[in-house]
């Protein structure tokens, strides 16, 4: 029996994943440097939590490429979403992200031996559909059409992260994994402080802590804390509200105003979204 404070846990992680997308806006740094702020502060934060704990952060030599991999994943998919949210709106960004159940479906039985059945092929034709109304023209010229590009290439690397944790990552706490993530996808995007042209001042870095600690780092350990008494289809129902926040509070921070087709679109990617949550 779920407790109700895991229930409220896991929705406020959720709300605070919601949000993160809007620092996209508010942060006046690449999207390579904000994800590699993201992982810095998140890796701190985990740090502590797991010493108060007294939890082992090491790992067995054999274990360090596989989380390398993994590392340089989540790199690119928190690039890719950043990079969509910049190039286009928190709408697009979220939405279009929100695809990754459906590259799930194909992919699974490729590295789960999970079976395709026709029913997941028709929700995927029914995403795409969705995400083809949200698609202005198809012209990468097209600023919100780029940004559906980077937002797909998001949910993709998300899918194949999330499928690669279950199948690499056995023996380990969800907040061990999560440290070695973001440690070594700060290696991946280190080079970029030489490569990219910017400047950082105090405001901008005090979004950065805030964006890696409370709504990276603080929501990844509420959201974990809230899965011990709660099943994992009912936290997937609740984890496909965060399009669903992240607009609404785009709308009444950024006024960002979603057009009838994202809004068309998006209601079918969501729905497509919640009945592969309650298939699992």
């Amino acid at each position: 029996m779920f407790k109700t404070k895991d229930i409220l846990s896991i929705h406020l992680a959720v709300v605070l994943f919601g949000f993160a997308g809007l620092f996209g806006k508010w942060i006046l740094l690449p999207s390579a440097l904000i994800v590699f702020g993201r992982v810095v502060f998140a890796a701190i934060f985990l740090s502590f939590i797991l010493k108060a704990k007294k939890k082992r952060i090491t790992l067995k030599a054999k274990e360090y490429p596989k989380f390398i991999l993994l590392g340089g994943i989540l790199a690119l998919h928190w690039l890719s979403f950043f990079e969509s949210i910049q190039i286009s709106s928190v709408a697009i960004g979220l939405l279009s992200f929100s695809t990754f159940p459906i590259f799930t479906t194909f992919l699974e039985p490729l590295f789960l031996k999970v079976k395709l059945q026709f029913k997941d092929i028709l929700l995927s034709v029914l995403a795409f559909v969705g995400l083809a109304i949200i698609v202005p023209e198809f012209s990468i010229e097209n600023s919100d059409t780029l940004g559906i590009i980077w937002g797909v290439i998001s949910g993709l690397t998300f899918s194949i992260l999330s499928i690669l944790n279950k199948r690499l990552v056995i023996g380990y706490s969800s907040r061990v994994i999560a440290f070695q993530q973001d440690f070594f996808a700060a290696f991946f995007l280190l080079p970029f402080l030489w490569i990219l042209d910017f400047s950082i001042d105090i405001e901008q870095l005090s979004l950065l802590l805030l964006l890696g600690v409370v709504f990276t780092a603080v929501a990844h350990t509420l959201f974990i804390e809230g899965m011990k008494t709660v099943k994992a289809t009912t936290a997937s129902i609740i984890a496909s509200l965060e399009p669903v926040y992240g607009i609404v509070f785009a709308l009444i921070l950024l006024g960002e105003i979603p057009n009838a087709n994202q809004i068309a679109g998006g209601l079918i990617i969501l729905l497509v979204s919640l009945v592969a949550s309650l298939k699992k």
